[in-house]
């Protein structure tokens, strides 16, 4: 059985923050750009595929000491400046043909900035390292804004909130159409670099360049893409998660725990799985386990998307581009195979779904959306896995103040159907992450108990009723 210690539950506070909005201001780029008024710039169907038509909301906290810097007006003219070389930021989405997406330039558009103010410390916030969903008052949404809309909205939206111990933090929402994670961390590390630096700070040269990803003609489908077909919910899962309002639950998993699952999820070939692998499979079946998923003969899926830059060989992308370059790569399981199966057997399951994500895949990808645009999320026997642990998220946010305290997502019950593996906060996180989850409050306790191996031999040995 693991160490106890290698698994911690991180608890965060239930509180409500009160906040009054100072100002907005619309943020334009501070020189000229090759976009004017009138023109658009084309979407790849990466970028405007169902999944990424979001807003991804993060949040950074940070403690000033002795600062002459005034917060909000650094960090607004430093994104002032940076707009120029990013200017499609400055843009808006609107809806061309058959449903597809561009980005097209008027006079009254540019990125949006609020100042607020709250009157509790950083410290009245509890430990600021966990996620907590009670932040959601320090990232800006419009009134009445409808869900999942993206069209006509500013495609940056950041709140600054001034706190009366002198801290702040920056809530910060980008459109995914315009960008996915690594994407992103070029574009804040570009603003950060920047108002640290007093003056444009870009390295790499952002790099558009999206009719690289056009369809092929005609379109060549090569794969099935389970990861996009229509689901009829036939199991208890999304009932039991979506009717009985779950709750957040974030737990820290140290590296040598993450080792040790390692060693007892390869599967018995030659084939090493990564630490991924082991983790995603893990949580997938302690998750599924804890749901008490029935029928036993329902498929579930496992969905998550696999950075594709490096296998794009004809021709390589072009350095800077921060575009979406992701794929989703999909492994399926009946419900009976994932709780009385072994874990070797669910790690295999991920790790042939991560290879198979080549460049012919992403291709096929392009070309499959080209035909089937597919228009809804599906969420139903699925769980999502994102990956935030290879993003240098804490060290692209230094706009001079130093490391934020916290970076990263902090809510996930709006979509409860998606976990988060984020990267521990401190200078030196070893190697430990954060895995973030919502689940009834009911299954928590069978999550752990799962989570932990408590029901696992001494001696690391499996068996069915185990691992």
């Amino acid at each position: 059985m693991a160490s106890s210690s290698w698994v911690e539950e991180l608890r965060f506070t239930q509180l409500k923050v009160p906040l009054s909005i100072h100002e907005s201001i619309r943020v334009m780029p501070a020189g000229p750009t090759p976009a004017a008024p009138g023109d658009s710039l084309y979407l790849s169907n990466l970028d405007d595929i169902v999944g990424a038509r979001v807003f991804t909301p993060t949040i950074y906290f940070y403690r000033l000491e002795d600062s002459i810097r005034p917060v909000m007006e650094t960090l607004s003219q430093a994104l002032a400046n940076v707009l120029v070389p990013y200017y499609p930021f400055s843009g808006r989405i609107r809806e061309t043909h058959n449903g597809k997406l561009e980005v097209f330039f008027g006079p009254e558009q540019g990125a949006l900035m609020i100042e607020a103010h709250c009157e509790m410390a950083l410290d009245d916030l509890g430990d600021l390292t966990v996620p907590n969903p009670a932040w959601a008052p320090l990232i800006y949404k419009f009134p009445n804004e409808e869900p999942y809309k993206i069209i006509d909205m500013p495609l940056v939206v950041a709140q600054v909130t001034l706190f009366s111990c002198g801290g702040f933090s920056l809530g910060l929402r980008l459109c995914h159409c315009i960008s996915d994670g690594f994407g992103a961390m070029q574009f804040l590390n570009a603003w950060a670099a920047t108002a640290k630096a007093g003056k444009l700070v870009v390295n790499p040269q952002p790099c558009w360049d999206r009719e690289f990803f056009r369809p092929r003609h005609p379109p060549i489908i090569k794969h099935p893409h389970i990861e996009y077909m229509r689901i009829d919910e036939g199991s208890s899962l999304t009932m039991s998660l979506w009717q009985t309002k779950p709750v957040q639950k974030c737990y820290r998993i140290s590296r040598e725990f993450q080792a040790h699952l390692k060693t007892l999820a390869q599967p018995d070939d030659n084939f090493p799985c990564t630490t991924f692998d082991a983790m995603a499979a893990h949580i997938w079946r302690s998750w599924v386990r804890a749901l008490d998923v029935k029928p036993l003969n329902y498929k579930l899926r496992l969905t998550f998307s696999v950075n594709s830059r490096q296998k794009l060989k004809n021709p390589p992308l072009k350095d800077g581009f921060y575009g979406n370059v992701v794929c989703v790569a999909c492994a399926m399981s009946s419900v009976n195979e994932i709780v009385n199966g072994r874990l070797k057997y669910t790690t295999r399951l991920v790790r042939e779904a991560r290879l198979s994500v080549s460049e012919e895949y992403l291709r096929s990808t392009v070309d499959f959306v080209e035909v089937e645009r597919p228009r809804r999320l599906e969420f139903g026997g699925k769980l999502t896995i994102t990956q935030w642990t290879r993003f240098s998220i804490y060290e692209s946010a230094d706009f001079g103040w130093g490391r934020p305290i916290y970076a990263g997502p902090f809510d996930l019950t709006p979509t409860p159907q998606v976990c988060v593996f984020l990267p521990e906060g401190g200078a030196d996180p070893n190697g430990t992450m954060v895995v973030c989850i919502c689940l009834p409050e009911s299954a928590t306790r069978k999550f752990i108990e799962f989570l932990c191996l408590k029901n696992s031999s001494s001696n690391g040995s499996e068996n069915n009723d185990n691992l």
